[in-house]
Order: structure tokens, then sequence, then C-alpha cells
């Protein structure tokens, strides 16, 4: 009981951070219905369901974050840190990256919008993956750089230009669709426990400043994956080159 009591303690003050955000939404919601939307008693009801049932899990999710995520990421990471074969924190943060972009829920969204408006031409799974590969090589990349105090300038600017690069030869459908895959990408998944992971890491690491090289993460996870889905571009480019040849 005492345990659970602990658990749930600074709870009130999570309840309230909540209740703040979602506030202005509820409030423009109610002034859009009074003054155009007029929907019927049925779906008001659904939205008000849906806005408590928001109200909840994100509540109890930053509540897990706080009491479960962080400070599992932070003994995590100072443990590899400390390791001494280092490719081994790479394997094992790329493995990380790879299985917490699958649990994404922002991730699983903007894959099913995609496959809708597609019309299935380009489709959940391969979007899913996709990223998942994109954030995995972005995690692992993130590991190097704090193993081996490279500068994040030396890795985002060649990343970017690369990226611009390849729009030129990308199909439009998926330029718009990669660089919003880099900002969902960045999900409450991966900023809760990834970089956490990352400032163990710098802390574990034998002369490694944590505020220094333990973030910037995040630059990386939404940069990856942008060059992943414009290269998934060009494969598709390529297959349907091939397809009208043939």
């Amino acid at each position: 009981m005492v345990e659970l009591f602990l658990m749930f303690s600074g709870f009130g003050y999570v309840l309230l951070e909540v209740a703040e955000a979602l506030a202005p939404l509820l409030v423009i919601f109610v002034i859009f219905q009074i003054l155009f939307l007029k929907l019927p008693k049925e779906t008001i009801v659904r939205v008000f369901v849906g806005l408590l049932l928001s109200f909840v899990g994100l509540a109890l999710f930053l509540q897990g974050v706080k009491i479960g995520f962080i400070p599992t990421g932070l003994a995590l990471g100072e443990h590899l840190g400390q390791m001494s074969h280092k490719w081994l924190i790479v394997l094992v943060a790329t493995v990380l990256g790879f299985v917490a972009t699958i649990a994404e829920p922002a991730v699983r969204i903007l894959n099913y919008e995609v496959e809708k408006v597609s019309g299935g031409y380009i489709s959940q799974q391969v979007m899913l993956y996709t990223l998942a590969i994109g954030v995995a090589v972005a995690i692992g990349l993130a590991m190097v750089r704090i193993i081996y105090g490279i500068p994040l300038f030396y890795i985002l600017v060649p990343g970017y230009v690369l990226a611009l690069g390849l729009i030129r030869f990308s199909p439009p459908t998926f330029i718009s669709v990669a660089f919003d895959s880099g900002g969902v990408a960045t999900g409450p998944m991966t900023v809760t426990f990834i970089v956490a992971l990352a400032v163990g890491v710098a802390a574990g690491a034998e002369g490694r400043d944590p505020l220094l090289e333990g973030f910037g993460m995040i630059a990386l996870v939404a940069l990856v994956p942008i060059l992943a889905v414009l290269v998934l571009g060009q494969i598709y480019a390529q297959g349907s080159a091939e397809d009208e040849g043939g």
C-alpha cells in the first residue's frame, strides 16, 4: 500500500498540468459548437468521453514517465556508459531506438494516415519499419557522437544538405511525408526514454559532459527519418520506372 502511494507521489501536479494543456482545446470546441458546428448530442457525448479518456491517459502516461521511464533510462545509460566495449553501447541503443519507434503512437497515426491518403500505395508496415530503422540509426549515431565527442554541427549540417539534395530527386508524394516523419518520430516514447538513456550514457562515460553531449539526440532523431523516407521515395520511384519500362 505504501509503495502504491509512493508511485502516485506528485500525481496532483501531473493532473493539473494535463488539465491546463487540454482546457484550451475544450474551450475552443465549446465555442465552435455553440457558434458553428451544431453537432448532435451523441457526437458531443463521444467528444467529451474522448477528452476524458485523453485526460486520464495523458496523466497516467506522464506519471509513468516520471517514476519509470526516466529513472530506468538514466540507470541503464549510466551502466552502458561505463562499459569497456563501446560497440555494445551503440548496439543496445540502436535496438532500443528501433523498439521505441515501433511502440510510438504518433508514428502509427502518421502511418495510418499515409496509407489511407495514398490509397494503400504506401503501406503502414513499410512506413513503420522505415521510420524505425531511421530512428535506430539516429540513436546509434548519437551514441557514437557521445562516445567520441563529435560536435553535433559536424553531423547535422551534412545531414540536412543531403536531405535538401535528395528532395530534388524525390517524388513529391514523399517530400512532405518525410519532413512530417522527422517530427513524428520524436514522440513521447523516444523523448522520454531515449533522451534519459543518452544523458545517462554521457554521465557514465569518462570525460563526457551530460549537458553538452547528452543532448542533441532529438535533433538527430528528427533528421535521419527524413533521410530514410526520402530514400524510400527513391526506391518507389525506381520501382515505378522499372514497371513503366517493362
